[in-house]
């Protein structure tokens, strides 16, 4: 006997012994299942099981469509507006010193098509909607540093299944470059101090590819396990 689960819709096949315990209940009784595909318990009684017998479907009119899938407002990945691209891409959020382009030069160089905003709400704002590779990020670009920062607390709340993606580093005068365990702390990839700046592209080169010999292989597991 064919039925469809009340929720996804999808088509379940009923042994005849279900079948036979369905027809056996009492009036008002139900018999409770679960769906095979999505998991969602449902009852069925007697009426349903001549329903089927006398119509060939559980349905009774036109199922409405679901209600869109918003998984992507909390993990922060909007899947249908995705661009594949070859060349990765990456934000770089900085006052407007020289010190910025500098940046932008060396990231550039490093093979990244690069975006720079002056705008923390635009910034995260278009983080749902652009694949980052990587974001850098000055400690003074908003006023209130990254303790009262909005694009800062914006990546520490991050769903880790996009924050993993994204190697992000924070640079500033109260960094010590390379210390790794103060980057944890501060929820980064990478830190960098000012006075280092004028090194970052030789800083880059060895950061990124320790990151992707540690990280690569769990990254590529998880991708495999759909997490």
């Amino acid at each position: 006997m064919i039925v469809h689960c009340p929720n996804c819709g999808k088509q379940l096949k009923l042994s005849d012994k279900i079948s036979e315990s369905i027809q056996g209940l009492e009036a008002g009784r139900k018999l409770k299942l679960k769906c095979v595909h999505c998991a969602v318990p449902f009852a069925l009684d007697a009426g349903t099981v001549n329903e089927v017998a006398q119509t060939g479907s559980t349905r009774s009119g036109v199922r409405p469509p679901a209600a869109p899938n918003l998984s992507w407002l909390r993990e922060g990945v909007f899947e249908e507006q995705e661009v594949v691209e070859d060349v990765p891409r990456a934000l770089v959020l900085f006052p407007d010193t020289p010190q910025r382009q500098v940046v932008v030069e060396a990231v550039e160089a490093f093979g990244y098509l690069v975006d720079q905003l002056t705008d923390p709400r635009e910034a995260i704002d278009r983080m749902p909607f652009v694949n980052y590779a990587g974001v850098f990020l000055h400690s003074g670009f908003e006023p209130g540093g990254l303790g009262g920062g909005r694009f800062h607390r914006f990546m520490r709340d991050m769903a880790m299944s996009r924050r993993r993606t994204i190697f992000y580093v924070l640079v500033g005068g109260e960094f010590e470059t390379l210390y790794d365990l103060q980057a944890l702390a501060c929820s980064a990839n990478l830190v960098v101090n000012d006075r280092e700046i004028p090194y970052i592209g030789t800083i880059l080169r060895k950061a990124i590819p320790e990151y992707d010999k540690l990280f690569g292989p769990l990254l590529e597991e998880l991708q495999v396990a759909g997490k």
